[in-house]
């Protein structure tokens, strides 16, 4: 039973990681622009979708995986950078409602897009053979791709705490969300800071959907159910917070995958308790900062 429930955790940990991903461009993007983009889950659904045709072009190999994890997630950044470019910008000033409205409109266009380039049906994307076996923990078998998964996942969180905290566009980022006019004063362009922001954040969610096409299907609607988990690992991590994102990507991959074990039914359920905990115990988030 302790060797089910070890890989089944592990299982969940590999599952959080490609969350994580996601949600960490998601507060980024937050963190800085102010702006809740219902569409990044829209960004995750096309990557895996290039993923697929990627892979179909160039074969199901370890190349044609390796050029599926490196160009679909660019092609997704460029998308983000037009996205914030040439219409998030120009209404930047308004009311958040106004930011709302738009990303959402966004999620609905780039759902039929999709549907107009790829159809309605059901795709999957096979791993390369030398991912598509497993190893050995305690007896059980564990696959190998999900260690990928782990390994790609806590290499991003180390690179992405570098960039923030070791680095002079993290610490330029940091002083334009405490202060953005400042900075624009001291000849720094701002606008430009802010879309490559959004352009890294659009770029974390496809590698995520990038990493996940060869573990599930793709499909219409694998964009509304990644964007609530994202929201709920915002909420729970804390908002901005990438090192909250990695916890609350974590705490919900782990608590969905091992609650499988106990109450299949109330598996996604598990996820929201946790939610609803946090928002009562510390409403700022594990890791959030309180504005009281």
């Amino acid at each position: 039973m302790f060797q089910s429930i070890l890989v089944q955790a592990l299982s969940g940990v590999s599952s959080g990681m490609v969350l994580f991903l996601v949600a960490s461009g998601m507060t980024l993007i937050f963190g800085t622009l102010r702006v809740a983009n219902f569409a990044h889950g829209s960004f995750y659904m096309i990557a895996a979708y290039l993923s697929f045709t990627l892979t179909r072009w160039v074969g199901h190999g370890t190349w044609g995986f390796v050029v599926s994890l490196v160009v679909a997630p660019l092609i997704v950044a460029l998308l983000g950078l037009v996205v914030e470019r040439f219409l998030l910008r120009r209404i930047a000033t308004r009311a958040h409602q106004y930011q709302l409205i738009l990303t959402y409109a966004l999620t609905l266009i780039l759902a039929d897009a999709v549907k107009m380039i790829w159809g309605r049906d059901n795709f999957t994307v096979p791993r390369p053979g030398a991912l598509d076996g497993a190893f050995d923990i305690f007896g059980t078998p564990f696959p190998s791709y999900y260690a990928l998964l782990i390994v790609v996942g806590a290499v991003i969180a180390v690179a992405l705490h570098l960039l923030l905290t070791r680095t002079r566009f993290g610490k330029v980022l940091r002083a334009s969300v405490a202060d953005g006019q400042m900075v624009g004063a001291l000849g720094i362009d701002v606008p430009r800071l802010y879309t490559g922001v959004f352009a890294l954040g659009a770029w974390l969610a496809g590698l995520g959907g990038a990493l996940a096409a060869p573990v599930g299907s793709i499909s219409l609607g694998i964009d509304s159910s990644i964007i609530i988990e994202c929201f709920a690992v915002v909420i729970i991590g804390g908002v901005g917070s990438v090192g909250g994102a990695l916890l609350g990507a974590l705490i919900i991959g782990v608590t969905k995958s091992v609650g499988i074990l106990f109450a299949p039914k109330l598996a996604i359920a598990f996820i929201f308790i946790a939610l609803c905990a946090v928002l009562v115990l510390r409403p700022q988030g594990l890791l959030g900062r309180s504005t009281a």
